[in-house]
């Protein structure tokens, strides 16, 4: 009988880089589509929306994660954003390309995440960035990095000096709520960042770059990986069906009364106070 696979989070972040590293290079070696590139033409198609596109590339780089997991460690089962899976069963949780759009019109700003979950929870992800070559990673219990170099949230605690990242739906009757809510919190901190991957501005949150960021309609392959990240450098996390730190939600609207289906995470120094001035400007009905 074949002897259990090590499944210790440092064991599994080991594979989920090797992995992510892997998948980036794969990336790299492919034909990058272009924004110009007509949808059905094979290349590129739609998902929930006229905006919410996919690419070829996703669905190869999702193909070769699959395929690199199973030769790696096989038979767990996957749950993936374009090849889907049993989601209560998943052992690893992948986002092929989280960025697609910025992909598309060939900005940087794109990712791709492999997690490995226990009974829904992370215990150990990698980050990877094409374009920069950059890989975040974090294992339970075993803190954050980014190219090896550990992470630490902000120390911010000024909340009117918080640079805060966010994100907005493809469809866009939710589109203009979140605009109402992130025109209410504009004139209270910073500034607001709009980078286009939900994996990439968590990890920023772990690196100190962002204090704050909070988005709805969030999926878990777009969270998995990051939100660990994140926590691991020491964010206060708040995600629906996650990690959940904000404490009770006023009547269930989601972590911290932000919405069912709310990501947020913030340095310790400044989360509390975004969490209220979010909640002020209508988070929990976006």
């Amino acid at each position: 009988m074949t002897a259990p696979l090590p499944d210790t989070p440092d064991v599994l972040r080991d594979t989920a880089e090797r992995v992510a590293r892997e998948a980036a290079e794969h990336l790299r070696s492919l034909p990058a589509p272009h924004a110009s590139a007509q949808v059905g033409d094979g290349a590129v198609w739609t998902k929930s929306s006229p905006t919410d596109v996919v690419t070829e590339s996703d669905a190869s780089v999702e193909r070769f994660l699959r395929d690199r997991l199973a030769v790696l460690r096989p038979g767990e089962p996957v749950f993936g954003e374009e090849g889907a899976g049993n989601e209560s069963e998943a052992r690893w949780v992948l986002d092929p390309i989280d960025g697609t759009v910025n992909y598309l019109y060939g900005l940087p700003w794109y990712a791709i995440s492999v997690a490995a979950v226990r009974d829904g929870r992370t215990l150990a992800g990698a980050v990877a960035e094409p374009a920069s070559g950059r890989l975040w990673s974090a294992a339970l219990g075993s803190g954050a990095t980014r190219d090896g170099v550990p992470l630490r949230v902000s120390t911010t605690t000024d909340p009117s000096q918080a640079l805060v990242g966010t994100g907005f739906s493809y469809r866009s009757e939710r589109r203009e709520r979140q605009a109402r809510m992130v025109a209410g919190l504009l004139p209270r901190v910073r500034d607001v960042r709009r980078a286009g991957s939900a994996a990439l501005d968590l990890c920023a949150v772990g690196a100190g770059w962002l204090d704050g960021y909070v988005e709805h309609g969030c999926h878990w392959w777009d969270w998995a990986a990051a939100s660990l990240v994140a926590a691991e450098a020491g964010a206060v996390l708040g995600i629906a069906g996650g990690p959940d730190d904000l404490g009770p939600a006023p009547g269930g609207a989601g972590p911290g009364g932000l919405g069912a289906d709310v990501a947020f995470a913030a340095a310790p120094g400044v989360a509390a106070a975004l969490v209220d001035l979010a909640r002020e400007n209508g988070a929990g009905e976006v």
